[in-house]
Parts: structure tokens; sequence; C-alpha cells
């Protein structure tokens, strides 16, 4: 049934939603990412000061949250399952994608709520229910959000937790032959005591492991690419003329938008970079940033950096290297074959220690997005307690069961938060263009204001 939803209702509606809500974004506010880089990037580049979680270290804890499975192994199964060719429709989600992403974080910041300690918490949940009770609709906007907040814990203890689990249990057995049961028991326990320790640990974490693998990750890329620069062409053009030729139904739109690489690639590119799904606004909500549209282009960077860059190198390698690959029934074990096909077996130890180290940190920072979810939910400590105990019980497993199902569980969780995101984030692009205008008539050097803080 949910295989079903994904292929014929998500898999249709989700890639057309994402390129329409994109395109209108891109129009509604003139494509300012384009012709504002220098403004964008010196925001970026600002020296914050102020205690608490810093933007950038909210950006890495993000980015931990996507660059586990989305850039090794939802690559490497976007290939398998749709083709070449689904590689050039992940480029058009995220390309559609940014402005998107970049509006949901800031609608995220200036909904977001603040305890009595001073900890901001801020989701999709909250700008769901705020928009509708805006508009006369209380109860529509609790009831949205409340099943967005459930189906954002199905897909933390499903995407978040299991998948990357299972990721990490195949490359080291895979690659060291560590078995399952031990890895299961020692990644589960660290799991339990960073996140008991609270969101400043975990961003911590992140901030530090984040930027050293990435760029282990792209270096690592760019020698194999190097070494193939003979075959990239041929690569490129396998992506174009594959992306161009639905098999999963004849010609039409409808043939086109259920066709597999439009439909792997649009969700492996948002299990990707998350933009448009309402999962990263929840670790921006932290930052103690006093722009909401200055977090916001760090959203904007996020994608960039996630999947047009990152992805792609994955996708490259793999694809020049895909006639001469060995482990074809694990998408995991394809992608590190595609690297020690040239770099031989140091490529594999760094690629199962990547894995490891994405994964873990995707593991905890979907910890953060479940808890907050939870919270939302309930602000009852034995609430997220039991998701805690659920979600470490939820990891151990993963290291022990099959993932085919679980990303069917997956697909539909995110397939269902982006529909639901989506159409109320377009639904507010009057506040967003209304804030984003604001920015832009502004002093470059003005130090901008938050919102007024609002108490939970």
């Amino acid at each position: 049934m949910l295989e079903f939803i994904n292929k014929y209702i998500f898999g249709a509606a989700v890639p057309l939603l994402l390129i329409a809500a994109g395109i209108f974004y891109a129009i509604r506010l003139r494509a300012f990412h384009i012709f504002h880089p220098i403004r964008i990037v010196k925001a970026l580049t600002r020296k914050n000061t102020a205690s608490g979680i810093s933007p950038f270290r909210a950006v890495t804890l993000a980015l931990a949250g996507t660059l586990g499975v989305g850039n090794i192994v939802g690559v490497s199964a976007a290939i398998g399952l749709g083709g070449f060719g689904a590689v050039f429709w992940m480029w058009i989600s995220a390309l559609c994608a940014m402005l998107l992403k970049y509006a949901e974080i800031l609608l995220a910041i200036r909904h977001r709520r603040y305890d009595e300690s001073g900890k901001p918490h801020g989701s999709a949940m909250y700008y769901i229910r705020d928009f509708f009770s805006s508009h006369s609709l209380p109860r529509i906007g609790k009831l949205l959000a409340c099943v967005f907040a459930v189906l954002y814990i199905v897909n933390a203890v499903s995407m978040g937790s299991m998948i990357q689990s299972n990721a990490i249990s195949e490359s080291m057995e895979g690659v060291f032959g560590i078995p399952p049961i031990i890895c299961a028991a020692a990644v589960t326990l660290v799991c339990a005591l960073l996140i008991t320790k609270g969101t400043d640990a975990m961003a911590k974490f992140t901030e530090i492991l984040v930027p050293i693998m990435t760029l282990g990750y792209i270096i690592i890329s760019l020698a194999v690419l190097i070494m193939k620069r003979d075959m990239l062409s041929g690569a490129m053009a396998e992506i174009m003329r594959d992306a161009l030729s639905p098999d999963s139904a004849a010609g039409g739109i409808i043939g086109f938008a259920l066709s597999r690489s439009v439909r792997f690639g649009t969700m492996r590119g948002l299990v990707s970079n998350e933009a448009g799904c309402g999962t990263a606004p929840t670790a921006h909500a932290a930052s103690n940033t006093t722009s909401a549209v200055e977090q916001g282009f760090w959203g904007i960077f996020e994608v960039f950096t996630d999947t047009i860059i990152l992805c792609t190198m994955t996708a490259l390698v793999v694809i020049v290297n895909f006639g001469e690959l060995k482990y074809r029934g694990s998408w995991i074990m394809l992608t590190i074959d595609a690297y020690s096909n040239l770099l031989g077996g140091a490529a594999s130890v760094f690629l199962s220690v990547a894995v490891l180290c994405f994964g873990f940190a995707t593991i905890v920072c979907w910890a953060h997005y479940g808890i907050e979810s939870a919270y939302y939910l309930s602000q009852r400590k034995l609430i997220k307690n039991a998701f805690i105990a659920v979600y470490c019980l939820s990891v151990f497993a993963g290291f022990l069961v099959a993932p085919d199902g679980i990303w069917t569980i997956a697909d539909f969780a995110i397939g269902a938060m982006t529909v639901i995101n989506v159409l109320t984030v377009c639904l507010m692009n009057k506040e967003v263009k209304l804030e984003t205008d604001k920015y832009f008539t502004e002093k470059p050097n003005k130090k901008p204001k938050n919102a007024a803080r609002k108490r939970i």
C-alpha cells in the first residue's frame, strides 16, 4: 500500500510540487540568490559573537542530518533504482528547492518559541499552526501541525536512525568484517550518551566532525574523477540521455512524472538536501541569529554544498566505474567499491570510516529533530525520555534488519511532510517576500532585528 502511494501519488506529486513551488518562489523573490551573491557571501562570513548556538553551528547540525545516507547510500540507490538520469532530477529538485529551503528556514526563525530558560524551539509545526490560526482556522492548523509532528517522528525513527545504522553495519561488516551486533551495541551506547547531553553537545559534535569529513570526502572524490577524467563527458551524456527517457509510462506528463528517474532522483534528492520537506528548519531554529533572512541564506548554501557538489561527485564516481563494480546487492558497498576500484583498499577504509562518521552524525541530528517533534506534541519530560528510548532501540534494530521496507516508510513520511510543508510555505509567501524585500532595502552594515520572542 505504501509503495503504491509512494509511486503513483508522491512519485508524481512531489517532483511536480517541488518544481512548481521552486519556480514560484524564484519569480516571487526575483531569484535574489543569483543576482545578489556578494551580499549573501558577506552575510555568511559575518562574525557572530552572541552566546548560544551560532548560525554556522546550526548549519553543521542540519548538514549532519543530510550528509550520510543522502550522499553515499541515497545517490547509489537512486542510480541503481532509477538509472543514470536520476542524477539529473536530483539536480533539478535541488535547484528548484533552494529558495524553498530559504523560505522555510526564514519562517521557522520568525515563528519559533522560547521556553522558560530562554532556549529556542522552532520547526515547521509552529508556522503551520500560526498560519492557519491567523486565518481563523485554528483547528485545521493544530491538526496539520500534529500530523506533521507524528510524520516527523516516524521519519526520525526510520530514515534518521534505522537506515543510517544499517548503512554503518554494511560498511563495517563489508570492509572490516565486524559483526553487526557489536557495531549496534557500540553505536547505540555512544548515541544515547550524546543525546542525553542535549542540543548544545550535539551541535558542538557536528561542528567539529562535519567539516573535516566533508573535506576528506571531496578530496578522495576529486582523486577518482581526475584519474577517470576522460570518461566524465560520457558520464554526463549518459545522465542527460537517461533523464529525458521516461521508462515507467508511455509519454505525456503523467508518464514523465512517474518515470523511475524522476521518482527516485527527486525522492533521494530530498533525502540528501531535505529542501522543502520541513526538517532542516528545526536545526536552524536553534541558532542565536538575529536575522531570519541571513539564516535562510545558510539554507541555500546547504543545498548547494550537499546536492550540487557532494552528491554530484558521488554520482560521477559511481557512473564512471559502473561497469566494473561488484557489489550490486548493497547500495553502500556499491559506492565503496566505486572508490576502491581505483584507489585500492585505503579508499575502502576511508569510505567505511566516512559512512560511520556521517551516519552517526545523522543519527545524532535526527535525534534532535525527533526530540523537538515530541516536545511540540507534549512538553512532559516523560514523553521526551520515551522518545529517546524508542529512538535508541531503533538505532540498534537498524543494524540487524533489511533496509528495503524502511526506505518505503521513510519515502512515505518524507513525501507526506513535503506536501504539507510546501503548500503551507507557498501560502505564506507574502510574509517571506516582505522580510526579504525589507532586508535587501536596508543598508548592508545595519544590524538586523529579530522578531519579538514568543513564549511556548
